[in-house]
């Protein structure tokens, strides 16, 4: 008997997180992100204390995650109608997931960062010796390709909407180019910082779907790196 209770709470444990990662756009993000950052951990030469760290960081955000569902969950079983202290709760919790991404972000930075300077040092300082028009040709031709990609889709216009995200596509386009000539990690870093802001005002405003959003910026990005790659 004790050993069927014991493997329904891991059944029903498991079906809260199947229910979270089905049902929460921010849970699959940062599922997305967790296996991201996991796979390229394996490149990089990390302590145990590191990996201790990295490893309790994403199961923070996580577990704020599912209990910020939870509460919402709860809330809407108890009533249907707004009431201020349902939003207090709401916020509250929510406010306590943000905390524990923007740790998340903090902890990957600090741990990745000495990892990263070398390599990324010698890149940007190899890329920067281009001519600094390439820069503005590199936004022209993000532009021209965003245009011509929401042509062929048949949605949206060139400003609003469609696929890709054109906002999304200039934002990393200007973002890799800031990284590639500024020979400075930190102001990359700020740099691709405002294009994420950038792509995810575009999802909450409901102008553009994830994937939208995400293509534009794999488009802004792999065609700025390929242009700055030829005139070097």
């Amino acid at each position: 008997m004790r050993s069927r209770n014991l493997m329904d709470s891991f059944n029903f444990a498991f079906q809260g997180i199947i229910y979270a990662l089905k049902t929460q756009r921010n849970m699959q993000i940062h599922v997305f992100a967790t296996i991201f950052v996991l796979i390229m951990s394996l490149f990089f030469h990390l302590t145990r204390v590191e990996l201790v760290l990295l490893i309790a960081t994403i199961a923070m955000v996580l577990v704020t995650e599912m209990i910020n569902t939870a509460i919402e969950a709860a809330i809407d079983l108890m009533t249907d109608q707004y009431n201020i202290f349902a939003k207090i709760a709401k916020n509250v919790a929510a406010g306590a997931v943000l905390i524990a991404a923007i740790n998340a972000i903090v902890v990957a930075y600090l741990l990745f960062f000495q990892h990263l300077n070398p390599l990324s040092q010698q890149v940007l300082e190899t890329v920067r010796q281009s001519d600094i028009h390439i820069t503005f040709i590199v936004l022209m031709v993000v532009i021209f390709f965003t245009i011509a990609a929401k042509a062929y889709f048949g949605r949206g216009t060139p400003m609003s909407g469609g696929m890709p995200s054109g906002h999304a596509a200039l934002a990393f386009a200007t973002a890799t180019a800031i990284a590639f000539i500024s020979n400075h990690i930190l102001v990359a870093s700020l740099s691709f910082l405002l294009a994420l802001l950038v792509s995810q005002s575009r999802i909450e405003g409901k102008i553009h779907n994830l994937l939208e959003v995400v293509a534009g910026a794999l488009l802004g990005t792999i065609l700025t790196v390929l242009l700055f790659q030829l005139f070097i």
